[in-house]
Order: C-alpha cells, then sequence, then structure tokens
C-alpha cells in the first residue's frame, strides 16, 4: 500500500531496462510497421480507429483499471452503463455505424446491447419482409426497442432442427400460439435477452394445423421460423404472466453480457409477427409459400461467419502481440555456451521453445486476416454481380460460389476460432509466471474468446457441412469428367482426378506455389477418400465423422496457404518496402510449413510430398524463425493495437512492464488499501470494523 514514505517509487528495473530493450528490438528490424500497418487496415480504419480513441480514453466510465474487481451484478450495471454511453456518444458525435463499432471494439468489454446491434438487427432487416422492415427497422435503429435473438435452447444448440418451442397456427383468432411444451424447451444463452431487451426474434417451429380427425385437430411442424415477439412491457420492463424470462447466471467469460432463458405458456402473437421474407402464410386460407433460392441462406450464413474468422485474427495478434513484446523484454539464463557469463541473460524469445510456441502463431495471425479478407470480398463480389440478362451459366457460377463460400465459412469458422482459442492460451503459458496473472491484459481476453469454439455452430459438428459438399462435388467430379469447374474446389478436385495415378510430390523446400498445390492435393485425396468410405463403401455416416473433421481442417488449411499465398503474390504488395515483402513471404512459408510438419502423416500418405522432405521440414522451420525474429517486435506493432485496448503491462508498446506491473499491484490493487483481522480466534475481517458475520449474510 503507498504511503507519505513509499521508498518504492525510487527504484528502477535492474538493467537492461524493458523500455530500451523494446526500442533496440525495433531497431533492429528495418520494416516500415506503419506502412504495414496501412497495408493490413487501409488507412480509413486507422484514422478511425485514432478518432475514436481520442473520445473514448477521456471518459471516466470507460477506464478499465477497477473492472476485474467487480462482482458480477456490478459487471452488468457497468457494461449497460457504457452501452448507454456509447449510444450518447454516437448521438453526440455523429458516429456511424462504424464508428460504434469501433468504440465497442476498443472498449473490450461486451455491453448489454450487443446483441441488439448484431444479430437482432441483421435478423430484422434480412428476414422482414418490405413492409416488416418498413415498421420495425426505424424503431431498431433509434433504440426505441431493444432487441435480442433467441434461437438456442435448453435441450438444443446445433441441432436448429431440433428446437422444440412451438409456434402453433389458430386461423380462428389469426394469431400463433408460441408456447414451451419442455423444460428443454427453453430459450438458454441468448444475449441482450437476460434483463435488457424488450423484444426478441424467437426461433419456433412453425406448427400448422392439418385437417382435423374425429374433431381433434393435428399440427405438423415445418421448421423452425424467426417471429419477433415483444417479451418486456415498454413502461415497466415487466415480462408478461405467459412468459418467463431471466439471466442465467455465472459463466466463463462476458460477464457484462445477460445471457437469458425464456420459457412462453401458451403466449399470442399476431400474423404479423412472422418475418416473411422467405416465408409466408396467408391469414385466411392458411396457404404457405416458402422462397426457393438457396442464395439467401447462403449468403446470411457466410457474411457471419466471415466476420467470426476475421475476429480471430484481432483476437489471436492481441495475445501475440502482448506475448513478443513482454518475450523479447524478458530475460532468462545465459547462454550454457557462454563462458564467462558476464552479459546479460537470454532474452526469452530467442530460445527456439519459445519461438516455436509463438512465431508459428505470429504467422497464424497474417494467414487468417488474407483468408478472412478474401472470403468476403469474395462474397461480395458474388452477391453483387448481376446475372439479370438471363445468362444460365453466370447464374450457376454465382450459386455454385456462394455455395463453396458456404462451406468455405462453416470449415474456416471450426478452425480459426480453434486456432485463436488455443493460440491465446498457448501465448499464455509461453509468458511463465507472468503470464498467469492479470497483468498479461489476457484474462478476459482468453475467458470471454472461449465460447467462440461453440457459438455459431460447435468446431466439430460444423465440420460435417464441409465433408458433406466435398462429398457431394466428388461424386459430381466422378461422373462427368469433362464438365466445366465452376469453383476453385472442384478445380482441385478435378486437377487430382487427371493427375492421381501419379504421385507429384511437390518441391515444397523450394517453391512457394508448390507449397499450395501440396495442400490443396492432400485436401483432395482426403475428400476423395472420404467419398470412398461413404458413397462406395456405404459405411455409416456417424462411423465417418473424425474422417470427416480431418477432411474439413485439410480443407481449410488449404484455403488459409491458399489465400496467403495469393496475398503475397498480389500487385498491392509492390507497395512495400523489400524488407517488409520479404518478411511477409516468410511468415508465409512458416506457416505453412510449420502446418505441414504438424500434418506430416496425411502429407506422406497422400503422395503430396516425399518422406525425404518432410524430414527437413523442421530444420526448415528452424531456419525461417530465426530470418523473423528480428522482425517480430515491428511485425506485431503492425497490427496498430493501442494500449488501451490491450490493457497489458506486459505488452506495454513502450515497453515498461516492470514498471506497470508493480504499480498495478502496489497502486490499484483495491486489497491492498484494506487491513484485515487474520486472528481467527476473532471473527471480524476488516480490522477495527466490527464486522463480524457480515459474511454470512452476503452468502
Amino acid at each position: 500500500m503507498a504511503t507519505s514514505s513509499d521508498f518504492s517509487s525510487r527504484l528502477k528495473p535492474a538493467p537492461p531496462e524493458g523500455a530500451a530493450t523494446i526500442q533496440q528490438e525495433r531497431a533492429r528490424s528495418d520494416l516500415d510497421a506503419d506502412k504495414l500497418g496501412q497495408h493490413l487496415h487501409g488507412k480509413t480504419y486507422l484514422h478511425r480507429q485514432q478518432r475514436i480513441l481520442a473520445i473514448i480514453v477521456k471518459e471516466k466510465l470507460f477506464d478499465k483499471s477497477q473492472q476485474a474487481n467487480l462482482s458480477r451484478p456490478d459487471r452488468y450495471k457497468l457494461g449497460l452503463a457504457r452501452g448507454k454511453r456509447l449510444r450518447q456518444l454516437q448521438d453526440v458525435h455523429r458516429w456511424d455505424d462504424e464508428d460504434f463499432l469501433m468504440a465497442e471494439y476498443l472498449v473490450d468489454d461486451v455491453q448489454p446491447y450487443h446483441l441488439h446491434i448484431s444479430l437482432f438487427t441483421a435478423a430484422i432487416r434480412e428476414q422482414s419482409n418490405d413492409e416488416q422492415r418498413a415498421y420495425w427497422m426505424p424503431k431498431v435503429a433509434s433504440w426505441e426497442i431493444i432487441g435480442a435473438y433467441a434461437q438456442t435452447e435448453l435441450g438444443h444448440g446445433s441441432n436448429v432442427r431440433g428446437i422444440e418451442t412451438e409456434a402453433r397456427w389458430d386461423p380462428q383468432s389469426q394469431q400463433f400460439i408460441l408456447h414451451s411444451p419442455y423444460l428443454t424447451a427453453s430459450k438458454w444463452w441468448n444475449g441482450t435477452l437476460g434483463r435488457t431487451a424488450t423484444h426478441a426474434v424467437v426461433i419456433a417451429q412453425l406448427m400448422l394445423p392439418e385437417a382435423s380427425h374425429g374433431g381433434d385437430i393435428k399440427y405438423e411442424s415445418y421448421g423452425p421460423h424467426p417471429f419477433i415477439v415483444q417479451v418486456r412491457d415498454m413502461r415497466t420492463h415487466q415480462p408478461p404472466s405467459s412468459i418467463i424470462v431471466g439471466d442465467i447466471g455465472p459463466k466463463y467469460g462476458y460477464a457484462p453480457m445477460d445471457n437469458a432463458y425464456m420459457l412462453f405458456d401458451h403466449h399470442r402473437i399476431p400474423h404479423s409477427a412472422l418475418l416473411a421474407r422467405y416465408s409466408k402464410l396467408d391469414p385466411h386460407t392458411g396457404a404457405y409459400t416458402k422462397s426457393k433460392n438457396p442464395s439467401s441462406l447462403y449468403g446470411q450464413l457466410t457474411r457471419g461467419r466471415s466476420v467470426i474468422a476475421m475476429h480471430a485474427r484481432l483476437v489471436l495478434a492481441r495475445a501475440v502481440t502482448v506475448a513478443v513484446r513482454y518475450l523479447s523484454i524478458r530475460r532468462q539464463f545465459h547462454d550454457r555456451d557462454d563462458a564467462d557469463k558476464r552479459g546479460p541473460e537470454t532474452s526469452v524469445l530467442d530460445y527456439p521453445t519459445v519461438q516455436i510456441r509463438i512465431l508459428p502463431l505470429l504467422a497464424t495471425t497474417f494467414a487468417l486476416h488474407f483468408s478472412g479478407l478474401a472470403m468476403r470480398q469474395l462474397y461480395e463480389r458474388t452477391r453483387n454481380s448481376s446475372a439479370s440478362d438471363g445468362d444460365r451459366v453466370s447464374e450457376d457460377a454465382d450459386l455454385a460460389t456462394l455455395t463453396e463460400l458456404h462451406s468455405t465459412s462453416a470449415g474456416l469458422k471450426s478452425l480459426t476460432t480453434e486456432l485463436a482459442a488455443n493460440g491465446i492460451e498457448t501465448c499464455r503459458r509461453a509468458m511463465g509466471g507472468h503470464g498467469y496473472g492479470g497483468g498479461t491484459g489476457l484474462v478476459q481476453l482468453n475467458a470471454d474468446y472461449l465460447s467462440k469454439p461453440t457459438v455459431e455452430g460447435d468446431n466439430w459438428m460444423i465440420t460435417q457441412q464441409v465433408a458433406q459438399y466435398l462429398i457431394k462435388k466428388v461424386n459430381e467430379r466422378s461422373h462427368s469428367l469433362k464438365s466445366q469447374a465452376l469453383n476453385k474446389t472442384e478445380e482441385h478436385l478435378k486437377d487430382y482426378l487427371y493427375s492421381r495415378i501419379r504421385e507429384p510430390k511437390f518441391e515444397v523446400l523450394e517453391d512457394n506455389e508448390a507449397i499450395v498445390q501440396a495442400f490443396n492435393w492432400r485436401m483432395s485425396w482426403l475428400a476423395f477418400r472420404a467419398y470412398d468410405a461413404r458413397e462406395v463403401q456405404r459405411r455409416p455416416w456417424n462411423s465417418l465423422l473424425i474422417e470427416f473433421h480431418k477432411l474439413s481442417r485439410a480443407y481449410s488449411q488449404a484455403m488459409l496457404v491458399s489465400n496467403f499465398y495469393g496475398a503475397i503474390s498480389s500487385s498491392a504488395m509492390r507497395s512495400l518496402e523489400p524488407t517488409t515483402r520479404t518478411a511477409l513471404t516468410d511468415l508465409f512459408r512458416l506457416f505453412a510449413l510449420h502446418t505441414m510438419d504438424m500434418e506430416a502423416r496425411e502429407f506422406q500418405n497422400s503422395g503430396a510430398v516425399s518422406s525425404d522432405t518432410l524430414d527437413q521440414l523442421s530444420d526448415t522451420v528452424l531456419a525461417l524463425m530465426a530470418k523473423i525474429r528480428p522482425h517480430a517486435v515491428k511485425l506485431v506493432d503492425a497490427w496498430a493495437l493501442p494500449d488501451y485496448l490491450l490493457d497489458s503491462a506486459l505488452g506495454r508498446y513502450d515497453g515498461r512492464v516492470y514498471e506497470d506491473l508493480f504499480h498495478r499491484a502496489h497502486v490499484l490493487n483495491p486489497l491492498n488499501k484494506v487491513t484485515f483481522n487474520p486472528d481467527y480466534r476473532n471473527n471480524e475481517i476488516v480490522m477495527g470494523s466490527g464486522d463480524a458475520g457480515q459474511m454470512q449474510a452476503k452468502l
């Protein structure tokens, strides 16, 4: 506890100090981090970040120094207050949606309104018909209503078709009756809904009456459909008696978010509650019609998953930035081969056992970035292309590309969130004892991100979508050898089919393009194996799930490698100086060859790479890490992550690691501002407070 006689302020870290070390790290590389940052993010993004950050840091409400010490109820209250203030600032400064999202990103404490501005808004915008959109969107945009998206249930998550909540059509009243027939039909995990939302888009089984038999009306399910439902009174904020709704309680992360449970007891909603862009029910005849355009569904899912992939690269970049900066400064032990041992201890990042954990992750951040970018751009190009001239080939090509993107998005969601979640923990462990402390800036990041491998489709279950798509494509290709390939996946499968008699043994150590070809060959080999097992041998689907997961992983890894190679081969690279171009190429090779080394058995068995080449991969990876090491600090600088966002003593830009760690413990820690009574014979907790027995009252 700091006092007037506190002598700690006179002390400095032992030399070499972190600030001097981090300056030396930057001086040893002539890579232009600012220019690379502009290449990655674009000037518009960086200017927006700087402009919004200047506003946010002036607001006391967004001070992060004490939020980890708050209770769960207080975290929700803080999140609600922060969300309100962000919306007020949006009005004051006339922020657009991108400005608001930037502010939310920088504050980095998910606020209870988040699902309103994300899933709820997207659902109303994308699934409403024109009349519904005209009515609801102004209320949504102005925050006149606050919405949530209620799909997941206590008994069903990934299996959306298994949702138990029912919406029965009553032709007499021309209303739907929402009902939860079982406890497991309770909506669960739905963010913003627990204590905040006034409305929700509720996914329920559309139940339509069939012909009656003996006076009994039987209902048939037409599958899950979206309904907009008011769940709380606009004045009292209380739910009606036919709805039970609340917060589910503590969880691993996202403390400010009010994830919900919700049950319905024959709750009536009007016919207009059914969001009717893709499905319609005539209120007079009961006739049901559904859109036959599959591209609408593909597009929505693809866009959402591309956002997840782009988010993964920034999350991983944060962890890697902290690790690279800290491990460059941290010194432990002298070189065993240094006889006199009089110089400074070795930088921890110079140990190969640390490099092999951190530098491939550094390369991964760039791989994730370029794939997320390529995926988003391809989606936008395809959606914006016009086939209005009746060109059937163009229509087929666009749908084929969207279908491929849908499959790609499922696989990339699975792989990228796994890489990011595991990568955060790898960075934490690599930082040793201090990696376990609150000064990393990774405690909340780690806990919050752990949800991502599960949400939007469990990372293992979702890979079945990729396998199903690839098996279908192999089947089509096997029965139509000369037909035109309509997308990249079909091209790779076609190439494999024509060339598989000979095993190509790609020269991946010398040729970067050969690396891409090797990954696509291995993917195609696994796809044909899956096709043979399922369609030829007729093996049960569930018996192949592990093989399907491997196939999806190979498909997604090939996508990451291909997009990374495309980025370093593009004309845009010419704007970067030679050092940066070389570093990015080395990062590409490190990511690809390290991945290949980890998956060596499949590359060998598929005939893509010879065993002799595979034996040389470890040494090649070591050599690549040695080349990248001098540029490591500047490469993480290029991600342009502000200290305010990182909130990390270990990852500070200026390198003042130990000063900040001690300041956080000695000055900012509220536990050190109180004197406690440790005498077990006295039930008093705080010295001199007379608070004996008060702790029991809080339980």
